[in-house]
């Protein structure tokens, strides 16, 4: 089986997770043991001061972070993951007191399926150059059985927290069985790129200014390949909905743009390449031929959730068996930027400001989806920076 077919079935009938309709004042997990990182105490060094692969501690949380971005002045945001829900679906987060807040308030963040006006199910977001938070809303696993709830694209105003753009999905762009993870914003030209590794796995166009979305399937570049994927020496495995277990194929997920919004990177979960079509084929809505004949491999990838490219064209890519970060360089060269045994399941890369790359560690492999048993997932589940000497692109 080369595709994620029977996932959306799978997690709707497995996970059912209760969530709290009260939401919190900002939650707090310390560790003593571990000493921060701030902004504060590091701004002060100098590039020369550092070195490739310097990795610091920014946060431990009680709440499982789903995907992570970060905006030039150094604030966090992540959406809660899914398939472990807490008391909010998008938070921003508190280095220092290891803490965070609902954003962009406590409405946006009611009970999943309570209002049209709610964030059910977050998963993708990126802070763009506008200082303006787009979030990816896919709907799906939603709790006490609800059925999955329309999918939704929306940006926020990261200063004054107000609603700048929305967009629900209907079945032509977001069919049945879709699983809308994974985004890249160019607010240059106004599209929006979304990986889609539901049932029909391909890349949702988004065009902004039109609201106009359109789809690209059926290209063996948007499948997952048949390698399976080992994290903590378990492979991890779905459930059929006729009860079997099958390993986990997670197809078309991780998914970057160029610094100049001209090219898409792109490739499968359960995938080893690294491929690239020009956005002006996908912004025409060019024919599948046309795509098909413009896909180039970039190079090869480890089996990864997430990755961010930097201005110079290299791809800082999530090794999710090795616990690790992997650079695939702007000329194909591939190597390890850093690895730590506390990287267990790095969900996505963002970058900030000053070369920093931030890294999210959500331990999602323990799930029960992936394992069918008791979620083992353990709190504190983590954010990192790891500085990369590169241009980074704050946000992306």
């Amino acid at each position: 089986m080369n595709r994620y077919r029977f996932f959306p079935l799978a997690v709707g009938t497995l996970v059912c997770i209760a969530f709290t309709s009260c939401m919190p004042q900002p939650k707090h997990f310390v560790s003593p043991k571990i000493a921060q990182a701030s902004e504060q105490q590091t701004s002060h060094q100098s590039h020369s001061q550092r070195k490739v692969g310097e990795l610091q501690l920014v946060a431990e949380l009680d709440i499982t972070p789903g995907n992570i971005t970060v905006s030039g002045d150094g604030r966090i945001f992540a959406s809660v993951h899914g398939l472990r829900r807490g008391s909010a679906q998008l938070i921003e987060i508190f280095p220092n007191s290891n803490s965070w807040q609902p954003f962009p308030n406590e409405s946006w963040n009611g009970s999943p399926g309570s209002s049209p006006d709610v964030l059910n199910t977050p998963h993708g977001v990126t802070i763009d150059s506008q200082n303006r938070l787009w979030v990816i809303d896919h709907g799906n696993w939603m709790p006490d059985q609800q059925p999955v709830a329309q999918p939704k694209l929306v940006a926020f105003d990261i200063d004054s927290g107000d609603l700048v753009f929305r967009m629900d999905f209907e079945k032509t762009a977001a069919p049945e069985g879709q699983i809308l993870q994974d985004l890249a914003v160019d607010d240059s030209s106004g599209f929006v790129y979304i990986a889609d590794s539901g049932t029909r796995n391909g890349i949702l166009v988004v065009d902004t200014n039109t609201k106009q979305a359109w789809r690209w399937e059926n290209h063996p570049s948007l499948d997952a390949e048949d390698v399976d994927l080992v994290v903590e020496n378990q492979p991890l495995l779905f459930r059929r909905p006729d009860g079997s277990i099958a390993p986990a194929r997670v197809a078309v997920n991780p998914i970057t743009l160029s610094a100049d919004g001209e090219k898409l990177f792109y490739g499968a979960m359960n995938g080893r390449t690294w491929y690239s079509i020009p956005t002006q084929l996908l912004r025409d809505h060019a024919s599948d031929n046309a795509l098909a004949q413009a896909v180039e491999v970039v190079g090869s990838k480890p089996l990864s959730d997430g990755i961010s490219t930097d201005a110079e064209g290299n791809h800082f890519i999530t090794n999710l068996p090795d616990n690790a970060i992997d650079v695939l360089s702007h000329d194909g060269q591939l190597s390890r930027l850093v690895q730590d045994d506390r990287f267990l399941w790095i969900d996505n890369v963002r970058f900030g400001a000053d070369s920093w790359l931030y890294i999210n560690v959500n331990q999602l492999h323990r799930a029960s989806i992936f394992t069918g048993e008791a979620d083992g997932g353990q709190p504190p589940y983590r954010i990192f920076r790891v500085w990369t000497g590169t241009q980074g692109q704050p946000g992306r």
